[in-house]
């Protein structure tokens, strides 16, 4: 059932609202408030973060042919802004400088209210529960496994039995405007930090000291070229070395060389392998110039895998609902990363993704020049409502022994 003109203007309404007023981390409480007043009067059960927040609603199914354990799908939206000014000239555009809407989360917010919206008003067809999954801190925060362990998972009473995530992608136009992968759709994403730790001294002079900013140097092409040495080149490894930084002025040799690089990759093994090799690499190249490295892996989130079962029901969902022209079998996964996989790691649910990009163009998620198109609004509601309908019909057609 697809949504009329008033109920999309309402969601395009609270989308740009909620792109004006952006918050960063996991204490969005404006976010919270505003999404609060959009749920009031739902017939939802309604549960608030302690650690971070969050809203879990849990929708309960009144079919009259539901069980008494019936099963209970999970529907996620994320809430967090990132910390960049925004460039998009708009009327709508962030009023807080530092604080923006660049990844589209305001969209997967409008998406599943109009989600619970719709549920609720068809609530009579529900062979079970729904979980709303608001969630902030979604970039690089932690806010799923917060959610996690608060209970998000079995908030509607037994363990949720599919979950289902919708992303948006702006400047980055596909075949069709729907994706869906089945197995790994996104990458693992970790950081390495390293401090080689050296001996200062002048420049004029350096066989006196211990220089760490070549050694610096040395390593970070040598994490590069471990990419390709290390690692499969059919389950491969991406470390790119974003920061870097050593000294006080052009004649000194500082006693320390920072560095810092993102890693990714697509497997628990490549993981695994990089959280090894990788600081190895950099401690060994230390010592060969006399010096130590300090290193720390910090892994941020596992790769995002999609159970085979639910990409299929999202794929031929999506196609019956938008034609097959509109929707993608993607052949491969995203390299970017989403904290969705924590989610994954424990329940079979599927993360799909919605071409944005409005028709103007724009640059890609994270970008101050983002922007997105409203129109996607209506499908992204339609299909979380579609999702949770037919995947509780399955599970009660077939329950699990």
């Amino acid at each position: 059932m697809a949504l009329d003109d008033a109920a999309h203007a309402a969601l395009v309404r609270l989308r740009r609202e909620l792109h004006a007023a952006p918050e960063v981390g996991l204490d969005l409480p404006d976010t919270q408030r505003k999404l609060l007043d959009e749920l009031d009067g739902l017939p939802l059960e309604l549960t608030l973060g302690r650690g971070c927040s969050s809203i879990t609603a849990v929708l309960r199914g009144t079919h009259p042919d539901r069980q008494a354990d019936a099963p209970a799908v999970l529907l996620r939206s994320d809430m967090d802004g990132l910390p960049v000014t925004e460039a998009v000239d708009s009327a709508y555009r962030s009023e807080r400088t530092g604080a923006m809407h660049a990844c589209g989360h305001d969209l997967h917010m409008a998406m599943l209210v109009g989600a619970a919206r719709a549920l609720s008003a068809r609530r009579a067809e529900l062979l079970g529960d729904v979980v709303f999954m608001f969630q902030p801190g979604e970039e690089g925060w932690g806010g799923a496994m917060i959610m996690i362990d608060e209970g998000v998972l079995d908030a509607a009473g037994p363990r949720v039995s599919s979950a289902f995530g919708l992303h948006v992608f702006t400047g980055d136009r596909r075949p069709a405007r729907i994706g869906v992968r089945s197995g790994t759709a996104m990458a693992f994403a970790a950081t390495l930090n390293v401090e080689i730790q050296g001996q200062g001294g002048h420049g004029s002079a350096p066989h006196l000291a211990s220089d760490p900013v070549p050694t610096a140097a040395e390593t970070i092409l040598a994490l590069h070229a471990a990419t390709t040495r290390r690692f499969s080149a059919l389950d491969p490894v991406v470390v790119t070395v974003g920061q870097m930084s050593a000294g006080t002025a052009s004649n000194i040799i500082p006693d320390s060389a920072q560095l810092s690089a993102t890693v990714r990759g697509f497997s628990h093994a490549s993981h695994a392998l990089a959280s090894e090799a990788l600081p190895e690499l950099a401690r060994g190249i230390a010592a060969a110039h006399g010096q130590r490295a300090e290193v720390e892996f910090r892994s941020e989130f596992p790769p995002v895998v999609n159970a085979a079962a639910e990409a299929a029901i999202v794929l031929e969902l999506a196609q019956s609902l938008f034609g097959a022209d509109a929707v993608e079998e993607m052949q491969d996964p995203k390299t970017a990363s989403e904290d969705f996989a924590e989610i994954l790691e424990r329940v079979p649910g599927v993360f799909a993704f919605i071409d944005a990009t409005p028709a103007e163009g724009s640059e890609y998620n994270h970008s101050p020049n983002a922007a997105y198109d409203d129109a996607v609004l209506s499908d992204g509601a339609r299909l979380h409502t579609e999702f949770a309908l037919t995947r509780l019909a399955l599970l009660h057609a077939a329950p699990t022994p």
